[in-house]
């Protein structure tokens, strides 16, 4: 029950919630337990760099920002998890009824979804680990110039719809709400971020911040976690 990443969800930044709140949000933890379906999958994909776009075999993009998470990668895992469609019902009947807990439950299904893919992205890691390779923080679109124009391409290379029940409507909001799509690189040596952000190939064995935020410049963001 990762309350302090919910609270974050909430943007309370560090302030400490009243009782009232913390057990409105313990409820909403376990409700969605007991309702969320969580799903994931993954495949691996080859990488270069053609012309100024990135290249991943289901699709091409141009992106700074994914470049240089990508810096001395030369395959991807494509990766997408949901909570499913009852954690999106939850939230949905709460609107109607209860808009307070319905907010919490915003951000606690925000912060599972969150938890999950941390779990699911260090079993990936520790497979490939055994293997001598290393994966990079995981990088979705929307972060920075990575354009949302990518996920039709992404969710049909993963087959995310048939594995996992994820689809896209006409604005390209994924469904269910509570759904992830990323690129993480894969390596042959461990990375870390330096001080302007970028990615660094580093030989040391250090293990790299594999949060989102690690891989988002946009510093200012409200919810942006603290100590990356």
């Amino acid at each position: 029950m990762n309350l302090e990443e919910t609270f974050r969800y909430l943007g309370y930044k560090g302030n400490k919630a009243d009782e009232q709140t913390l057990k409105l949000a313990e409820e909403c933890w376990q409700e969605l337990e007991q309702r969320a379906e969580k799903r994931s999958c993954h495949q691996e994909f080859p990488l270069s760099f053609q012309d100024g776009k990135l290249d991943m075999g289901c699709f091409q993009t141009k992106s700074q920002a994914l470049e240089k998470n990508l810096k001395g990668c030369s395959r991807v895992v494509l990766f997408a998890a949901t909570l499913g469609v009852q954690a999106d019902n939850l939230i949905r009947r709460y609107s109607h009824v209860q808009i307070s807990r319905a907010v919490v439950m915003q951000a606690a299904a925000a912060a599972m979804l969150e938890d999950y893919c941390d779990q699911v992205n260090q079993e990936i890691r520790q497979e490939y680990e055994k293997k001598g390779l290393y994966l990079r923080p995981r990088f979705s679109p929307g972060y920075g110039d990575f354009s949302l124009n990518c996920q039709p391409a992404l969710i049909r290379g993963l087959e995310a719809g048939k594995r996992i029940g994820i689809t896209l409507t006409d604005s390209l909001l994924m469904m269910p709400s509570k759904s992830v799509t990323a690129v993480i690189g894969v390596s042959p040596a461990p990375a870390k971020r330096n001080w302007n952000g970028q990615i660094q190939a580093v030989s040391d064995g250090s293990r790299q911040n594999t949060k989102g935020c690690a891989a988002c410049n946009k510093t200012d963001c409200l919810y942006r976690r603290e100590n990356i």
